[in-house]
């Protein structure tokens, strides 16, 4: 057994993680402020004896001992994050201090979760991590995507710096259930309109691609990394490569959701990225062959299940 924290862990991908840490035998403590995660994604797990929650924000600096951490907390989609930009810096870049600063106390092996927001609007495609990024550092986006650059700079000088173990990934587009429905991402988005019979609002002409990992999948790249030796460091991509135009995910929604929903077009927002495609070669080699299991249209299907319950629809 390992006594593990999880920042964020209240959040969508969070509580899938706390899950699956429980699960296979470890304590568990949850450290959320409720800013994006919600209580519902981990009430299940309250009576548990090895689970622990913990309402605090990572901003300000936290103690308990521990083996490993993984640090999540951080607003990930572009409503919360523009919310209050100022704040969405703060909790990636003094967050990661916290937790670096923690890890190097207590010689805890830490995880950074990071993004591929950090290659920003690539000018590569796919994207591998040697590619540096094409980043606005002052655009309406840069709060996410220089705070998350900042703190993966910070993982990297505490390791050469301090000698703490540290682990990168950088997560791309990922979904599944326990995704708030208000969050504004592609996938939510299209799914509630779907399900509600409202039109579905495409930014763009809706030839810009993303690709899209089901939480599930997500969840054991971060584990098999974590379980990794002291050599690999990362940042190593965690997504699925099976790319999809949003007028293509749209289409599978309403085929899907058997809605009636017509597309409707709108401006594309500041900085938003046109391509978005993992290159996994590294996932593949560094974690024992990892790659996703669970396709677009089976987690779909797993999602507008949760969402129909979710809604009382």
């Amino acid at each position: 057994m390992s006594r593990i924290l999880i920042t964020g862990g209240a959040g969508f991908i969070g509580s899938h993680l706390c899950d699956r840490l429980l699960k296979e035998g470890n304590e568990v403590i949850c450290l959320d402020n409720f800013f994006t995660g919600r209580r519902k994604n981990i009430e299940h797990n309250l009576r548990n004896g090895y689970f622990e929650f913990v309402r605090h924000d990572v901003t300000t600096p936290y103690m308990a001992e521990v083996d490993e951490i993984y640090n999540l907390a951080c607003p990930a989609s572009p409503i919360h994050y523009q919310y209050n930009p100022i704040k969405t810096v703060k909790t990636s870049v003094m967050g990661a201090i916290n937790m670096l600063g923690l890890a190097k106390r207590v010689k805890a092996k830490i995880l950074q979760a990071s993004t591929s927001e950090v290659y920003g609007d690539p000018s590569v495609h796919p994207q591998y991590e040697e590619y540096w990024g094409n980043v606005n550092p002052i655009g309406i986006r840069s709060c996410y995507d220089e705070g998350k650059r900042c703190a993966e700079t910070l993982f990297m000088d505490y390791h050469r710096q301090n000698g703490v173990r540290i682990k990168i990934i950088r997560i791309f587009n990922t979904y599944g259930p326990r995704m708030n429905p208000g969050d504004g991402r592609v996938v939510s988005n299209f799914i509630v309109q779907a399900l509600k019979g409202q039109d579905i609002t495409i930014f763009g002409d809706g030839l810009q691609t993303r690709s899209f990992q089901y939480v599930d999948d997500l969840v054991e790249g971060m584990i098999r990394m974590m379980k990794t030796d002291e050599s690999v460091i990362g940042p190593v991509n965690i997504g699925n490569p099976n790319e999809f135009t949003m007028l293509e995910l749209a289409t599978k929604v309403i085929e899907l959701t058997n809605s009636t929903s017509k597309l409707i077009f709108q401006d594309l927002p500041q900085d938003d990225p046109k391509q978005r495609q993992p290159n996994i070669s590294k996932a593949d080699k560094l974690l024992n062959h990892w790659s996703p299991d669970i396709q677009l249209e089976e987690g779909l299907i797993k999602t507008i299940a949760y969402f129909k319950e979710e809604l009382n629809l």
